[in-house]
């Protein structure tokens, strides 16, 4: 487009021999390249004086409405040549958010995610950080418009996936630069929509699981992770609605590949058998295990074709691989094998993104979250892995990846800590009754008491890593102090003890750490 014919439709503007919408279509006409050869300080000055202009004259109506649509296709198209700075950003601002509104008044899906997409295109990066409160009301507001749209055209849409992980992340940018100064106002609003788009995937069921729907989800849960670490007001109304959502992540990104398979729990796991015995004596039974290729094989030997669940190697070398668990290159450590080859979507990062935001609700309101126990801790078959009703112990116990079985390990003290262990009095263990028949609250707790005992226990006895280690001491401490062994089994405790002296006897894998593991284990 030439100098001229800009410099000319701004003068006529200017001297109101134009009107704005004449102007704008006569400018959307006859520019064919996005480049102009006017200076950025005079293209930012112009659009600037036509923003203000609109603004003022210009309704959010449906005639309004078709001129500022207009006017952001044209920004959008010139966007190259625009400068947000100290006049024109709040200007611009203004102009999106009035544009949001405009949108409400049109029931064109199509309209509205073109829409969305030019205003994240033209944010992104350009904002400037003395206007974030009013930047994330205007994202907070592209998310709503976004999550009102029916999946089906979001699904017909595949990259409007990539702009809704733009929108959140420019959200998590700007929560953390305004930091503590967020506004409750700002905070609630935040929420409420964050909240919505979960409530929606937990209706859905199932989740996507691909590199696309990784990386929003991934985005979504470091949002909600931000907000909860600063909390500037009350969760009690939430809590049920995010356990039920982020529930859903423990195992993502580990289902989609072979059947699921585990250590063989057809035997009784609780402490309820004839004399004394130990998790390790009841674990050395032969187990099952997936199929395993050629160049996994290598690594145990040709006389290994099933997994030994008594196998000196640690829990995070034999179960994961054979449940076809999957996870990401960054999160893994040395001792997380080949684990790592098997990623495509880095599945790890939004597992670990879901554990945490559990722990974070842990430590805010903590009596809100024991009232959904059942849902995050198992009451039968601890041993075996879940495709679905996930629970953390699930994630603790086979999760390929060093950092989400620490996280959840770091969760379940989180969850032992506080009022827990007053709550947790009324426990007694009872054998279990038919399925789907009535049970009390004191016989659930009981269960859940005996499947973590059962876990912790197992998991003491195999795994390798130094810290995973030292978190699990201090889980079983928390345990043992919670658990009022006079209603439970009587073998358990014994049994707990008998575990840890073997543990201590054996010793520990890291002779770098050996005296502050022992520590941990007296």
């Amino acid at each position: 487009m030439e100098a001229a014919s800009w410099r000319t439709a701004f003068v006529r503007l200017r001297e109101e021999k134009q009107s704005i919408e004449s102007l704008v279509q006569d400018l959307l006409l006859f520019s064919e390249s996005p480049k102009l050869n006017i200076s950025v300080g005079e293209v930012t000055s112009d659009v600037t004086f036509l923003l203000e202009l609109l603004l003022k004259s210009v309704s959010p109506e449906e005639d309004g409405a078709h001129t500022c649509l207009h006017t952001l296709h044209l920004i959008h198209r010139f966007s190259q040549s625009l400068e947000f700075n100290s006049s024109s950003c709040p200007i611009v601002l203004d102009f999106l958010q009035h544009v949001l509104q405009c949108l409400s008044t049109t029931s064109n899906n199509n309209i509205q995610l073109q829409a969305v997409i030019q205003i994240l295109d033209l944010l992104r990066n350009r904002y400037g950080t003395n206007y974030n409160n009013q930047l994330l009301h205007l994202l907070v507001h592209v998310v709503a418009i976004i999550s009102n749209v029916p999946s089906s055209t979001l699904n017909n849409t595949i990259h409007l996936w990539d702009y809704q992980t733009i929108a959140f992340n420019m959200i998590a940018d700007t929560v953390s630069t305004i930091g503590s100064s967020l506004s409750p106002q700002s905070w609630h609003s935040t929420l409420e929509v964050l909240r919505k788009v979960m409530d929606a995937m937990v209706s859905k069921t199932l989740l996507v699981q691909d590199s696309v729907m990784s990386r929003f989800y991934t985005s979504l849960l470091h949002c909600l992770h931000l907000l909860l670490s600063d909390p500037k007001g009350s969760l009690s109304e939430h809590v049920a609605g995010f356990v039920a959502a982020l529930r859903m992540f423990f195992v993502y990104g580990l289902t989609n590949r072979s059947p699921l398979a585990g250590p063989d729990t057809s035997h009784k796991e609780e402490f309820s058998y004839q004399g004394r015995k130990s998790i390790l004596a009841e674990s050395t039974r032969p187990e099952r295990g997936a199929y395993r290729p050629p160049h996994l094989r290598k690594r145990e030997g040709k006389s290994m074709p099933r997994l030994k669940a008594s196998n000196s190697q640690s829990l995070s070398d034999n179960e994961p691989y054979a449940l076809g668990f999957t996870s990401s290159d960054s999160e893994h450590s040395d001792s997380d094998g080949f684990a790592k080859d098997v990623d495509n979507f880095r599945s790890s990062k939004t597992r670990l993104a879901a554990i945490i935001c559990i722990q974070d609700l842990c430590q805010i309101d903590l009596k809100a979250v024991t009232a959904h126990l059942t849902m995050l801790l198992p009451t039968s078959d601890v041993l075996q892995p879940r495709k679905y009703e996930a629970t953390l112990m699930t994630c603790l116990l086979f999760d390929p990846v060093v950092k989400a079985r620490m996280a959840s390990a770091s969760t379940l003290a989180a969850m032992l800590s506080g009022p827990s262990p007053v709550f947790l009095q009324v426990a007694e263990y009872k054998e279990s009754t038919k399925r789907g028949s009535f049970t009390a609250l004191s016989s659930s707790l009981g269960q859940i008491l005996m499947q973590l005992h059962t876990g912790i226990l197992y998991l003491l006895q195999r795994e390798s890593h130094n810290g995973l280690l030292a978190t699990l001491f201090k889980v079983l401490m928390l345990l043992i102090s919670a658990t009022p062994y006079a209603r439970m089994p009587e073998e358990l405790l014994p049994s707990v003890i008998s575990t840890l002296r073997s543990k201590m006897i054996d010793g520990f894998p890291s002779r770098t750490d050996q005296a502050g593991l022992l520590v941990s284990c007296m």
